[in-house]
């Protein structure tokens, strides 16, 4: 690694630190009136308080970081994570979809570490529910179900649809559980939502992900490849077939690595000179994303680590983190991420997708950079 040692520690604190502190972005009117949705506006996926995807994206970044030791306050991040879990169990939690499972693969992780009967029940419950009462589409696919805008305890169904975010979302948790409980009928289900989503999602020409598929019109929606979408399977993939520690069906294990690699070999011919990946990956018009270029970093470099592939990546890998690094501001904030990214029809809707201060956009850049640390 030619990045020193002492420059991802630094960064990685303030990073941290900038999570734990991270607001909304103070000029919600103005967003609002400038397009709000259309632009990627959702108020609640601005901070680290609510309790939706960002925010368990964010999560998960803090746990890994308390996993692997690399940051000088791991109790303090334990108790923030405790903390946050009861505070929000207290004030109510939000409906139940796609989105909001994603801050239950940190506390499924965080039981293992101090059990908490009230934590492990919510986990419990939560697997059962996935399994019996999440919406389906055709083919047993678990249903991106989403928060509706501005309501809590409303959901917006997308009928019928299949995004590449459930995989980090929510099968990555049900695969915890199914592990963790040694329940075979979480487990097969987990590897069926992998399976169902690369058949519908993975373009085999390219090597890449489209960001979804309809089963009302068999079609891609828009056909973009979108970095932060593609990001997810980068990332992902690869910490759900360690949750496994080799029991993962070997047929099964080379489908996925295999996929994994074509992408990963695909991304590397499509990074930017400046280290980074373009929003719409095949579209260098388009505005160079952080949250999504982190993410595949990271699963780069872990994907070397595993030897899963060779040196030959490294270079790409390392300039991913200098471009990342580039974009860390002096108080820690990570700059140049996309807002929430709702499905789109043309390469236009990615490009016009806000730009600002995003809890998962700190989260996956700790990652990248506790990644990093490993490798030095």
């Amino acid at each position: 690694m030619n990045i020193q040692e002492t420059e991802l520690r630094k960064r990685l604190e303030l990073v941290i630190d900038k999570l734990l502190h991270l607001d909304g972005p103070g000029n919600e009117e103005e967003l609002e009136a400038s397009g709000g949705e259309a632009i990627g506006f959702f108020a609640r996926d601005f901070g680290i308080r609510e309790w939706d995807w960002p925010q368990g994206v964010g999560l998960y970044g803090l746990l890994k970081v308390m996993r692997y030791g690399k940051g000088e306050s791991s109790e303090a991040y334990g108790d923030f994570l405790r903390d946050w879990f009861a505070e929000n169990i207290r004030q109510g939690l939000p409906s139940r979809n796609i989105n909001t499972t994603a801050p239950l693969l940190t506390l499924a992780e965080l039981i293992d570490l101090e059990p908490d009967k009230g934590f492990e029940a919510l986990c419990l419950d939560w697997a059962d529910w996935l399994m019996y009462s999440l919406p389906r589409t055709k083919e047993g696919g678990f249903q991106h179900v989403t928060s509706a805008n501005g309501d809590r305890q409303g959901v917006r169904l997308n009928e019928n649809e299949l995004w590449i975010d459930t995989l980090f979302m929510t099968v990555l948790f049900l695969n915890k559980m199914g592990q963790k409980y040694e329940n075979e009928t979480w487990i097969n289900e987990g590897i069926h939502q992998v399976l169902l989503h690369i058949k519908y999602l993975y373009e085999k020409q390219t090597g890449l992900f489209y960001h979804g598929w309809t089963f009302r019109k068999n079609n891609n929606f828009g056909g973009v490849f979108w970095c932060r979408g593609n990001s997810w399977f980068t990332l992902g993939i690869l910490d759900y077939i360690e949750m496994f520690r080799g029991t993962l069906n070997p047929g099964v294990k080379a489908i996925l690595l295999d996929t994994f690699k074509a992408q990963v070999n695909a991304l590397k011919k499509l990074q930017a000179p400046g280290g980074l990946w373009h929003t719409v990956l095949t579209d260098p018009d388009s505005y160079e994303e952080v949250s999504g270029s982190a993410a595949i970093a990271c699963g780069i470099l872990k994907g070397i680590r595993l030897g899963i592939l060779d040196d030959s990546y490294l270079p790409c890998a390392q300039k991913a983190l200098r471009g990342i690094l580039d974009n860390i501001d002096t108080d820690g904030t990570v700059l140049n991420v996309s807002g929430g990214t709702g499905m789109g029809m043309n390469p236009e809707h990615y490009k016009n997708i806000l730009i600002a201060p995003m809890a998962y956009g700190q989260s996956l850049v700790i990652l990248a950079l506790a990644e990093a640390l490993l490798h030095v």
